[in-house]
């Protein structure tokens, strides 16, 4: 067996060039990030992503205090195109809104998982297309899941809703509104909720940190800041947020993000005040491609892996191409389920109403030849009275 042997050029012959190419490809090209926020109503799911990109994404919608509660989850999708230094980002966040709002959450997960699930399965048809210059992509690549601020620990539903998604995305849990909490028990909750993610095995987003660079001695300064940071990140899992869009000026006279109260302002970017930073720096600035490549080459090829899996057991001729699975019902969603139940309802209302116009047809068709019948009788019967009239006037003639 022959071993490729690394050859190094006495003179520039141009392929470190190649980083520059692709580098030119990307930046005109630009790139897709999708972000989806989950979690239950007034947590600032909404402020917190319009603070994340500095901009005005999703427009906050006015609570109705005496308005109706949703039954179900809605899938809400904002699509907006970021740019900086010249470098384009198609962003797509998806909100959840109805989750975990109602009495009765039993599987109130599920729509959130379908959502996940259908957009692989989307993707995976698009490749299987012969044509397949233009794709649309919509695979979720980070979950922001909001906790409420109770200082206890994780409900039944979260902890439920959090293990589902983490076999299908990148989960990032996030406590939402710690200003309500004090320093000493932000720290309990924290504490309480990686516990609880340990014990229950849920598996989060976390950066990749390469040990060996450390352990051979090859680390230079920047690799060991990067490691070093990707290290404080995992220590402040799961991230205390606060969310604002307004502006105040601090005790420095500086213009800052920030809520203000009679005792001060929370600065939002502030790393001693929340982990807003943090997790800015996790999404956008240092594990972006990161949270990319893991949703291709982990999430979704299991996901694709499975699918086909399923196939090539139930076809076992390679010569035969691999049919596209069929996409999934979503019948175990609520919200489904009660528009199912409303159409048997109206099917078997309409199945009633037919059947019951079927038997008065039927009967009045009976009784008209009932009617038909008797008339008939009664003609026959004048019939053979007229004829013995004749009879008898042709005897009287005679």
């Amino acid at each position: 067996m022959s071993t490729a042997a690394v050859a190094v050029p006495t003179n520039s012959v141009g392929i470190s060039n190649l980083p520059n190419q692709r580098y030119k490809i990307v930046n005109e090209k630009g790139d897709h990030f999708t972000i989806m926020v989950c979690g239950e109503s007034g947590l600032g799911k909404t402020t917190f992503i319009n603070t994340l990109f500095q901009t005005t994404l999703k427009h906050q919608e006015p609570r109705r205090n005496n308005g109706p509660i949703k039954k179900t989850i809605d899938i809400d999708i904002t699509r907006a195109v970021l740019e900086e230094k010249n470098f384009k980002l198609r962003v797509n966040v998806i909100d959840t809104p109805g989750f975990g709002d109602n009495v009765n959450n039993n599987k109130s997960w599920q729509r959130i998982i379908d959502f996940i699930d259908d957009q692989h399965d989307s993707y995976m048809r698009q490749e299987q297309q012969p044509f397949r210059k233009i794709k649309f992509d919509l695979r979720v690549h980070a979950v922001l899941y909001f906790i409420k601020p109770t200082g206890h620990g994780l409900k039944p539903l979260d902890i439920e809703t959090m293990k589902k998604i983490s076999t299908r995305a990148n989960l990032i849990p996030v406590i939402a509104k710690t200003d309500t909490l004090t320093q000493q028990e932000l720290s309990t909750f924290k504490l309480r909720i990686r516990q609880v993610i340990e014990t229950q095995e849920i598996r989060i987003f976390t950066p990749p940190i390469d040990e060996s660079i450390l352990s051979n001695g090859s680390a230079t300064e920047d690799n060991s800041a990067a490691i070093e940071h990707a290290r404080q990140l995992i220590e402040s899992m799961p991230f205390a947020i606060v969310g604002s869009e307004e502006r105040f000026t601090n005790d420095k006279g500086v213009q800052v993000i920030a809520r203000k109260y009679p005792w001060g302002l929370v600065e939002i970017e502030n790393d001693s005040h929340c982990d807003f930073r943090k997790l800015r720096s996790l999404l956008l600035r240092t594990n972006l491609l990161d949270l990319i490549l893991s949703t291709e080459e982990v999430h979704y090829e299991a996901y694709r892996a499975l699918r086909l899996g399923n196939s090539n057991e139930e076809n076992k001729d390679s010569s035969i191409p691999i049919n596209t699975p069929a996409r999934k019902l979503l019948s175990s969603n609520p919200h489904f389920k009660e528009e199912e139940n409303a159409l048997k309802k109206y099917f078997t209302e309409q199945v009633k109403a037919e059947e019951q116009r079927f038997r008065q047809w039927e009967q009045n068709i009976v009784n008209e030849r009932v009617r038909l019948n008797n008339d008939l009788e009664d003609i026959q019967s004048k019939v053979k009275k007229l004829e013995e009239q004749v009879k008898n006037l042709q005897l009287k003639k005679r």
